[in-house]
Parts: structure tokens; sequence; C-alpha cells
């Protein structure tokens, strides 16, 4: 399963990394490993929200239900995300990364922080 990573690196700047979770056997199925979480959450953005340069307030994975969203970095990279794309928002540090509604539907999305 591919998840986009975003993170701080050593310039102080947020940056992409695809990372595949594996998958391992289990019965009659196969999942991930487990990982520990505090609380979830969904939020909704209207058509044309948009965040100022920000970084993630914790290590969590942000998943798009409806709607996209577009996540540019400090080097004008920019990304969108539809339904079912996951982020691990990992820039805690640093310059951050914007978000904005892409496209002229509502966002959903839910946001499960990570336990330390």
């Amino acid at each position: 399963m591919q998840v986009v990573r975003i993170y701080s690196g050593d310039d102080g700047e947020s940056h992409f990394q695809e990372i595949d979770l594996p998958f391992e056997r289990l019965a009659e199925a196969e999942r991930t490993a487990l990982e520990n979480a505090e609380s979830i959450h969904f939020r909704r953005y209207q058509p044309g929200g948009f965040l100022e340069w920000h970084t993630a307030p914790r290590r969590q994975y942000v998943i798009t239900l409806e709607g996209q969203v577009e996540v540019g970095l400090g080097d004008g990279t920019k990304r969108v995300f539809s339904a079912g794309d996951v982020i691990l928002a990992d820039d805690l540090t640093g310059h951050g990364h914007t978000t904005a509604v892409h496209g002229g539907k509502v966002r959903v999305s839910v946001a499960i922080p990570l336990a330390d």
C-alpha cells in the first residue's frame, strides 16, 4: 500500500517521500503492521479553502475521503491528493507546507494522530 510521507528535511523544508506499507498474511486477509493511534477526527473544507504555510501539528495519517487537496512545498512542488489517498504528515519542524482545496467540491478528510 502506497502512502506519501511529508517530512522535514535537513534543509528546513518539507519534502514528499513515497513509502510502501508492507502487508502480512492474517488468516484469510492481509494487513499492515499495527500502529498505535491517539484519536481520530473528521474535517470538512469548503471549495476555495487554503491554509498558509504550516507544519503538521503532530505525526498523523490524513486520508482524503471526498474531494481533493493540493499540498504545496517550499520549492514550488505541488501534488494533488484525491479520495482514498493517504498522507503521513511528518513535517513537524521547518518551513512546512500549504494545503488548498482543489477543484470545486468540498473536501472531507480524516486525521489519525499516531501515539508516540
